[in-house]
């Protein structure tokens, strides 16, 4: 009998067992599958600065890192704001605006530059006759209202000994350049991957002043991807997750500007699908350019920007650049 009652207690040891192993099995399956939630918020409306990101999300990359990736809009808020309050482990700014931020001690930090060069510029209607920015004298400009761009119409028109007190500024908000150019200004700022290709889709003759040609130090980064400092001091390992996929995505859409402009389209069906393509395949060679790798930003770069802000006295004291941005997470040996 005793032997009947241990052989019983055996038995139920065994399955209790099994029972367990079964269960920790199935935790650490479960816990395997889970993936770590990222939201990450452009600048803008979807655009072609964005296809690696969405690239990095329709082909599995960020999946592959054990990610599940939602991009948003900005809504309310810059993408600035939501990334430095941690709503938004991830976002799309600027080199301009991570300086302004840095300089009020908003700790948010550029991990890598979209495009290696400044592509933006002035445009107008050729029939404005405006070549060069001595033609800016006399003529309407219509911008969103920073003291930065009187600053940079300066620097370009102090090249040509032209004054920029000639120059009619207007606020015309983020209004589309080819209907405000029709009747309200002259000329305005613009991208060479949307603005100039939209130019060649509308078939518009337009002239282009591109800032860079005119001052070193206007060839900033814009857009670039940031974090903020308390995600890169306690998520490292995250950050080069979510790195090593948006790396893939820009490099694949780099190599297949086709194929990439599909998988825009499909995430934003609203944008115009020539103008798509024509953009994609413009940027396709200036996401890395240059540049060693994509996403790489140089010290002289960001100094360059920093001394030019402060000596137009837009800025009151100078930023740590070091601090302010990092290639860290794509040079590490990970993520490659």
């Amino acid at each position: 009998m005793k032997t009947k009652v241990l052989n019983v207690l055996l038995f139920f040891m065994i399955i209790s067992l099994f029972v367990l192993s079964c269960g920790k099995k199935e935790n650490s399956d479960n816990n395997k599958d889970k993936k770590t939630k990222i939201t990450v918020v452009l600048d803008w409306t979807p655009n072609t600065n964005h296809t690696g990101l969405y690239v990095a999300k329709e082909l599995g990359y960020f999946e592959e890192e054990g990610l599940e990736v939602t991009i948003i809009q900005p809504g309310n808020g810059t993408s600035d704001q939501l990334v430095a309050s941690g709503k938004a482990q991830f976002g799309v700014s600027y080199q301009e605006s991570v300086t302004l931020a840095r300089i009020e001690d908003i700790p948010i930090v550029s991990i890598a530059a979209v495009i290696q060069h400044n592509t933006s510029g002035f445009y107008s209607r050729a029939d404005k006759g405006i070549k060069t920015p001595k033609d800016f004298e006399n003529k309407k400009y219509g911008g969103w209202g920073s003291p930065i761009e009187k600053a940079t119409l300066k620097a370009l028109m102090d090249k040509e000994n032209a004054d920029v007190e000639k120059v009619k500024i207007i606020t015309s908000g983020d209004t589309d350049f080819f209907a405000v150019s029709e009747k309200s200004v002259d000329f305005a700022w613009g991208f060479e991957a949307w603005t100039g290709m939209e130019a060649k889709v509308k078939n518009i003759p337009v002239n282009y002043i591109r800032l860079s040609d005119y001052n070193k130090n206007l060839d900033y980064y814009t857009p670039v991807i940031i974090t903020n400092e308390k995600m890169i001091a306690d998520n490292k390992e995250i950050v080069e997750k979510f790195m090593r996929a948006t790396k893939k995505g820009y490099e694949y859409s780099s190599k297949n500007p086709l194929e990439a402009a599909n998988i825009l389209m499909k995430n934003a069906p609203e944008l115009n699908k020539e103008l798509v393509e024509k953009s994609q395949e413009f940027l396709a060679k200036e996401y890395q350019s240059d540049a060693s790798y994509w996403g790489e930003q140089k010290k002289e770069v960001w100094e360059n920007y920093t001394n030019w802000l402060y000596d137009n006295k837009l800025i009151d004291k100078k930023i740590d650049v070091d601090k302010a941005f990092t290639n860290e997470f794509l040079t590490n040996e990970n993520l490659k």
